[in-house]
């Protein structure tokens, strides 16, 4: 077992290796982007990617004080699913209305995770890094075009 501050260092390390690793990449419109940490611009949704000791997740969660809005970011989201779907080249994400965060608090949260992999062995960095990769880059794709329509519905409130 790993203390918490070794486990810590072992996170840190990963993601300092992930964010140099796609720093070449540029977003969907050109611009210089933090991955590991990145910003939609739209309070209530965040795109996130964790790694911990058995699973890597990327995940659209939508965590907003009003609840009414956040279910309309949902449904915004399933609007948008076959555009969303057609940006990853995926259809398998697992789509939850009602999920529980870290915190205990309820938020809407699309994702895909991998099991087997754990960010605290480097050998598996490379399949967490490929799985991670892809996927936030197809975010980054669909959200260019769509953050408009949720603009908007942060607007009419």
């Amino acid at each position: 077992m790993y203390t918490k501050e070794e486990a810590s260092k072992q996170k840190q390390a990963f993601w300092t290796a992930f964010g140099k690793y796609m720093k070449p990449v540029l977003s969907a419109d050109g611009d210089i982007i933090s991955w590991s940490n990145y910003k939609t611009g739209i309070p209530g949704i965040s795109f996130k990617l964790d790694a911990d000791y058995d699973t890597a997740i990327v995940a659209i969660v939508l965590f907003h004080k009003d609840i009414v809005l956040q279910e309309d970011f949902y449904l915004q989201f399933e609007q948008q699913r076959s555009i969303l779907e057609a940006s990853l080249e995926e259809t398998d994400w697992e789509w939850e209305l009602d999920a529980t965060d870290e915190y205990g608090r309820t938020v809407c949260k699309i994702s895909k995770k991998i099991t087997g992999v754990n960010v605290m062995r480097q050998e598996d960095w490379p399949m967490i890094i490929s799985f991670f990769k892809p996927r936030i880059i197809a975010l980054d794709e669909y959200w260019s075009m769509a953050k408009y329509s949720f603009e908007a519905l942060l607007a009419a409130r």
